[in-house]
């Protein structure tokens, strides 16, 4: 009886389908039964059933062991009710501490089992997420990424990035664009590069709620920046943002992020390199990518941009700008980081365009330098050529600059004012390594690192004397002493005669 209860346990749902069509075919139960690989008493089983093995399996209604938790469970079950978020490991914890000899590590994993059947048929009510059916042309969502994964270089050093990713739900039309952080003027870029490709806007533009298109209020809701607010309806389309801490919603393009950066990975496989020569060409082959991948899209972006609106707006400048004043220490404070400037513009106004890569600082209408933006708040970038002038007048500066950090160029500098300080007091060291740096700001800061090195390893090195010894200053070649020819004017005489002997 054993035996045959074994076997009936092994039959499928697949031997009970061919067993129905052979007794349609042949009529005969046991030719049937042979044929569908059961014995006879089985076949007629389910013949007089009428139903398949999955469907007559009863749900088991016994324990195969003692409930270990049955003594404690009522106060268990208490705690999960006052506390709805408690886990079963902290519970167990506080079991095993309480009771050393009842319970061991090992039953941890029965009551996980039990604390999840228990919120399964106990618990409060979960969360729903509804599907959503998109309208075409209704929306645009964008949100960044982080691209670190790839690896990429440019000019052989490190990329590390984030894309900013603009979506159309319906088609799923994708774009993308290289960007620092998730800044306005990245959002601006990105947003502004898709709408001008595809030609036409949808009704909505939707953002999370990023610091670029929202801020906080005192109320703890947040409302949109203004000049977000400006970049989109300038485009023709209206902002919309998802609710404060359901990133669902952003949903299509939050799912788009794994599959897009998967498929890129597998391009930069094929192209058998990480390296590029430039930002440029690298956006550029993102862009040759993006083409690729949207090509099966093709039909329902048509149906898409049949009912957007053509963008009439011209392209906005992609950067912010500010004017500020420079300081006395000679720098200027931009988005909350410190920025060195020349000198000669102290105490002066400069307009600043904030760029999601770099600052471009001009004065008078004249571009004066470009310098790369600081991310996240509270740094600084001092460029010691901007104040080298007026720290080698005055060296004791040097001692307690508040910047100091930055004044070596690169580690070699700061050994050598090391090994200054290990031959000198303190202000005779910190003279002589701001006159090496005065010497590299005058001819080439290379130049003086390459003479620093020999005389480091060396052990040698005693000043700026020394160093300046070692390097060759690059001076223009002289210019070539030429005489100017002297001049006969008699030839020009006998050429006056010839023409007009000819004339007569």
């Amino acid at each position: 009886m054993l035996h045959k209860e074994r076997r009936l346990l092994m039959i499928t749902d697949a031997q009970v389908r061919k067993l129905m069509r052979e007794i349609t075919k042949t009529g005969k139960v046991e030719v049937s039964a042979v044929r569908a690989g059961m014995s006879r008493n089985t076949a007629t089983k389910y013949l007089n059933a009428g139903r398949f093995p999955s469907e007559l399996k009863q749900p088991r209604t016994w324990r195969t062991r003692e409930d270990v938790f049955a003594e404690d469970w009522p106060d268990i079950e208490r705690c999960l009710q006052d506390n709805p978020g408690l886990e079963a490991r902290t519970i167990f914890e506080e079991l095993l501490e309480k009771f050393p000899e009842k319970y061991d590590a090992g039953q941890l994993r029965t009551l996980q089992r039990r604390v999840k059947q228990w919120r399964a048929t106990h618990g409060p009510d979960k969360e729903v997420f509804f599907p959503q059916c998109h309208r075409p042309g209704e929306a645009m969502q964008t949100d960044f990424t982080w691209a670190k994964e790839f690896g990429v270089t440019i000019s052989g050093q490190p990329f590390p990035h984030l894309l900013c990713h603009p979506v159309l739900p319906y088609s799923n039309w994708e774009w993308v664009t290289v960007c620092r952080s998730e800044s306005l003027a990245a959002l601006k870029r990105g947003l502004q590069e898709a709408v001008f490709r595809l030609g036409r806007v949808p009704q909505y533009h939707q953002t999370d709620n990023s610091t670029a298109a929202t801020h906080d209020l005192t109320s703890g809701k947040r409302v949109f920046n203004v000049e977000y607010l400006k970049l989109v309806q300038h485009l023709g389309m209206e902002a919309r943002t998802i609710a404060i801490g359901a990133k669902e919603q952003n949903g299509d393009t939050e799912s788009l992020h794994g599959a897009l950066k998967r498929r890129l990975q597998q391009y930069l496989m094929v192209r058998g390199s990480r390296e590029f020569e430039s930002l440029e060409s690298y956006e550029a082959w993102l862009w040759q990518m993006l083409e690729k991948i949207n090509r099966p899209r093709l039909k329902k972006l048509k149906e898409e941009l049949a009912v957007m609106r053509p963008v009439k707006a011209i392209r906005l400048p992609e950067f912010s700008e500010v004017e500020v004043r420079v300081s006395a220490w000679s720098t200027i404070y931009v988005k909350r980081n410190v920025y060195s400037v020349p000198s000669r513009l102290i105490r002066e106004k400069v307009r600043v365009r904030i760029y999601d890569d770099r600052l471009e600082v001009y004065y008078g209408g004249r571009q004066q330098f470009s310098i790369e933006r600081l991310l996240g708040r509270g740094g600084h970038q001092i460029n010691y050529r901007h104040l080298i002038w007026s720290l080698v007048r005055k060296p004791g500066a040097f001692r307690l600059y508040k910047y100091q950090d930055s004044l070596f160029p690169s580690l070699v500098f700061r050994q050598a004012y090391d090994a200054l300080c290990g031959k000198y007091d303190e202000p005779k060291a910190n003279r002589e390594y701001v006159r090496i740096l005065h010497l590299a700001a005058s001819t080439l800061e290379s130049e003086v690192e390459t003479a620093l090195e020999l005389l480091l390893e060396n052990g040698t090195l005693l000043g700026m004397d020394q160093v300046k010894i070692l390097v060759t200053p690059s001076y223009p070649a002289a210019a070539m002493a030429m005489t100017a020819p002297p001049i006969d004017l008699t030839e020009y005489d006998s050429l006056l005669g010839a023409a007009k002997a000819v004339a007569s």
